[in-house]
């Protein structure tokens, strides 16, 4: 079943279900309605019954005919039966038993009231009452239920065929109207079956409503370029990667099928040659592990806590400080506190300082600085020509002064992703002397 054909029926039980819920409210209005008139109706002939039974005892008199006392006689549409005093309870041979509560009734001591009576198979609404000024006598009026029972028969069978012609026509016209209203939705649909069937990410859904599908189409739209990106980078990861990674292999694999020889162990280069495959394997180590740690950055933050940057970059300078025999270190490090995770802003701050180390000249200045949230790290090397400027914190990308240097080209893209990860951001500056790396994070506020 389409969701069209579901929207429909839904819509149309809905307006069922309404429409029944006013039949009963209507019908049972009406039938009490039709009571309280059929008891006013009563009550009326009930004040008239002294008229009423002189019009009797006249007609009576001018027929030359008896009546039987107490025998119910028809007046108007009305059954009337007058039961003289004295009032007893007991078998009613004319009409309807006497009850105590008659007694009751016509000795003054309660007041009139309505029953519903069956009298030789015919259903009657009753009503009792005493005869105003006639001590001890009683009038019983009574109509046939049946009276009013043609009007709620009809009115019952136009509410049914109402209700049901009104819930079909509303469920037909929820399955038309949905045809407009579930466009999006099918666009939608559309769109994602092409993506499935083809694998095409660039496919786009035209939708510019501001409702809740409008958004879901725009953000269907985002999450198509979003992975579209991200599959282009993956691609690129891999092509950047697989280039990175042949040069070493191809470099491993031609010393050792050297070493394999006859002689190559005997080979005076045999020596250079196995600290030359050692160098290789150290650097695919390092460009493996620099993978893991861009793809394992990329996921977002396992764990974040208040750390003070100024201290984890102390701690930087002093490890690189201890190993580093070339630079000089200066650091102005201002407390600040930042919500990170302290591992990875570590990795971001060390990558950035054995970058400095690494184009430092010997006995250059390596000045480091922390300051509301902002680490910058200058250094006395060759600096960056401007058109490289864009491309440094890119993966894989070396300059063409860099490129006969050790290295992955991945520690700087390494910097960027953990920052970007936390919502900071990356600058580098060329200076007349050297470069100035810049990162900076969201502060802790007190």
């Amino acid at each position: 079943m389409t969701l069209r054909t579901r929207v429909g029926l839904a819509g149309g039980a809905v307006v069922l279900v309404a429409l029944a819920i006013a039949s009963v409210v209507v019908y049972s209005t009406v039938r009490a309605d039709l009571r309280r008139h059929l008891d006013e109706s009563l009550a009326q002939t009930a004040a008239q019954s002294p008229t009423i039974a002189a019009q009797l005892k006249q007609k009576v008199a001018d027929s030359g005919h008896a009546m039987p006392i107490e025998s119910p006689v028809v007046v108007g549409g009305t059954l009337v039966q007058f039961v003289t005093a004295p009032v007893f309870p007991g078998v009613n041979r004319a009409f309807v038993a006497v009850t105590e509560r008659d007694v009751a009734v016509a000795a003054g001591d309660a007041p009139a009231y309505f029953q519903d009576v069956t009298h030789h198979g015919v259903d009657y609404r009753l009503h009792t009452a005493a005869v105003p000024q006639s001590r001890g006598v009683l009038i019983r009026v009574a109509r046939p239920l049946a009276d009013g029972a043609d009007v709620l028969t009809a009115l019952a069978a136009l509410l049914v065929s109402l209700t049901l012609i009104g819930g079909l026509v509303a469920a037909l016209a929820a399955r038309l109207a949905a045809r407009r209203v579930l466009r999006p939705v099918r666009v939608l649909t559309d769109a994602v079956e092409h993506v499935t069937a083809t694998r095409d990410l660039k496919a786009r859904v035209d939708l510019t409503g501001r409702d809740e599908i409008g958004r879901l189409g725009r953000s269907f739209a985002a999450m198509m370029t979003a992975l579209d990106a991200s599959v282009h980078a993956q691609r690129r990861l891999v092509a950047d990667a697989s280039h990175e990674l042949r040069t070493p292999l191809t470099s491993l694999t031609t010393n050792l099928e050297l070493l394999a020889e006859a002689d190559g162990l005997r080979d005076p280069e045999a020596p250079a040659q196995v600290r030359s495959a050692i160098a290789q394997v150290g650097e695919l180590r390092t460009l493996v592990n620099d993978l893991i740690d861009l793809a394992r950055y990329g996921e977002g933050t396992t764990r974040a806590e208040d750390t003070r940057l100024d201290l984890v970059t102390g701690r930087v300078i002093a490890k690189a400080a201890a190993r580093a025999s070339g630079p000089r270190f200066e650091s102005a490090l201002s407390p600040c506190l930042v919500h990170v995770d302290p591992d990875a802003i570590e990795r971001a701050v060390g990558n950035l300082v054995d970058n400095a180390v690494k184009w430092s000249p010997p006995g250059g200045r390596v000045l480091v600085t922390v300051a509301d949230g902002e680490f910058a790290i200058t250094d006395e090397g060759p600096g960056i020509p401007p058109a490289d400027v864009p491309f440094v914190f890119d993966r894989f990308y070396r300059s063409a002064q860099a490129r006969s240097m050790p290295g992955s080209g991945l520690g700087l893209a390494i910097v960027r992703r953990v920052v970007e990860t936390h919502g900071g951001e990356v600058a580098a500056e060329p200076l007349d002397r050297g470069v100035r790396m810049r990162l900076r994070l969201p502060v802790v506020r007190d």
